[in-house]
């Protein structure tokens, strides 16, 4: 039979376009290179059958937040998004630490005379963060609240995405607990950019946290495809497309691919001058990753560290600045920034028998080809003296690596895009719908749209909306609750 709609790539926005097509009634059929669907949302075992390890994302604070999350409910289709006391942390030098607990006033207890900056910070962020995270997750759409809500944001932006971000707290722990999560924007600091993942992130923490699936990510990728599945859409693993016309005909086609994925599919098809544009997109600096069996859990200096599954490894704010600056630039050193997940922290199911599974990134240059075990190891054992001892076995993946394990990593750019203020607002190109291509029913979804990396399925849904609206006449969002 005949689809109506075919999507390419199965990653979260590639499933939830493919969950919002379906549930509008149309045929959707889904097309995956790999053996398996999930893109960043891959979870197995890689050393002990009994361990499974998160092979791309492990925490999801979008997924408890975003729009399409919200009404898609996570919590009705069996997936148990665990929460730890504390968001996340990140120790300093001399065996201190500074940790962002789900209990803001606890939080701003524990950063001393810059509690009350950290409060002054984030309650009006907490007070209305539905509105916050509509305005930052909704793409190119007007909401109603927005100007309220940007008004509300621009200050901290200023505050905190120039270089007045040296000056807004007085000691270290609340500097650099910030800093950390404005690293995860995954390029040069202080940004308008980076302020604004970490005024996103950084609230979430105290709302609806930082949680881990139980079992895994793919429980995720689990539930979205069971969803699609069960309106009648079906999966084709095991196809790796590289030309339009390897696809049935349909009137719309989504693609969860880069920019250079959609060059290489649709060819010669689009415009020469979209084309250039294209080719004109910024990657950004790579993700190079080391899995870890560990004996037990890590055995931090400032214990308190212990209490979150997350971890920022980067030092001072000053260092955190100067490191993800140099790797933008395409300047290696050796004292990347690397982040760290403990998931059994959260989920004690992980671990078994003695071992454990433990996820460790490190922001390295663009198409880096350098083995990040030893910087990785040794960014770890500087705030949990004796880690090395508890490594059981390690497998380690460079940032041009990552690119051959999945193309929409380009170079190692697990964010499909620098996070440039540019690009920000106009990915991949500048115009009306990002979604469209110049080819009629020709669709992208990936994070290479708005609003970006994370997974919050919004790209996919937004994409998917554009989709019904020009293609098959459907203005009206479909509902996306599980029937009970």
């Amino acid at each position: 039979m005949t689809p109506d709609a075919v999507i390419v790539g199965t990653g979260p926005n590639g499933l939830a376009a493919g969950v919002t097509l379906a549930r509008a009634g149309l045929k959707v059929e889904l097309y995956e290179a790999h053996g398996t669907i999930g893109g960043g949302l891959r979870t197995k075992p890689l050393f002990d059958s009994d361990i499974h390890h998160d092979i791309c994302a492990a925490v999801h604070p979008m997924a408890a937040a975003s729009p399409f999350f919200t009404e898609f409910d996570l919590t009705t289709r069996n997936v148990d998004l665990l929460r730890a006391e504390a968001g996340y942390a990140h120790p300093l030098p001399g065996g201190r630490s500074a940790v962002a607990y789900h209990d803001v006033e606890r939080t701003c207890a524990e950063l001393g005379p810059d509690g009350a900056r950290w409060r002054s910070l984030m309650r009006p962020l907490l007070g209305h963060s539905g509105e916050l995270v509509d305005l930052i997750l909704s793409g190119p759409r007007a909401l109603p609240g927005a100007a309220a809500t940007a008004l509300r944001l621009a200050p901290r932006l200023l505050a905190h995405g120039t270089p007045l971000a040296t000056r807004q707290f007085t000691g270290e722990p609340a500097r650099a607990l910030l800093a950390g999560v404005a690293a995860h924007a995954v390029g040069q600091l202080p940004t308008l950019a980076g302020a604004t993942v970490a005024l996103l992130l950084g609230h979430l923490a105290h709302t609806t946290g930082w949680p881990l699936p139980r079992g895994g990510s793919a429980r995720i990728a689990d539930a979205l495809a069971a969803d699609i599945t069960a309106q009648g859409g079906v999966f084709h693993t095991g196809r790796h497309i590289v030309d339009l016309r390897e696809l049935p005909p349909a009137r719309a086609v989504l693609l969860d691919v880069a920019p250079k994925g959609l060059l290489q599919i649709a060819g010669d098809r689009l415009p020469a001058r979209y084309r250039a544009r294209l080719a004109r997109f910024r990657y950004g600096p790579a993700a190079a990753k080391v899995d870890f069996l560990v004996s037990g859990p890590v055995p931090w200096a400032a214990p308190e560290t212990a209490r979150a599954p997350t971890v920022h490894l980067g030092g001072t704010q000053a260092g955190i600045f100067r490191q993800e600056t140099l790797t933008t630039r395409g300047i290696a050193t050796g004292e990347p920034f690397v982040l760290l997940v403990d998931p059994a922290v959260a989920d004690p199911g992980r671990a078994h028998h003695g071992k454990r599974p433990i996820w460790a990134y490190a922001h390295m240059p663009h198409g880096s080809t350098t083995d990040p075990y030893d910087l990785i190891r040794g960014q770890i054992e500087r705030y949990a003296p004796g880690f090395t001892d508890t490594i059981l076995a390690h497998r380690s993946i460079t940032g041009a690596a990552y690119e051959e394990y999945n193309p929409n990593y380009v170079g190692g750019d697990i964010g499909a895009g620098a996070m440039t203020l540019k690009q920000s607002l106009a990915r991949p190109v500048p115009q009306t719908d990002p979604y469209r291509t110049p080819l009629r029913g020709l669709y992208l979804c990936s994070a290479a749209t708005p609003p970006g990396p994370g997974v919050h399925g919004m790209c996919g849904y937004l994409a998917a909306r554009s989709a019904l609206r020009r293609e098959f006449g459907i203005h009206e969002a479909p509902a996306l609750a599980h029937r009970l």
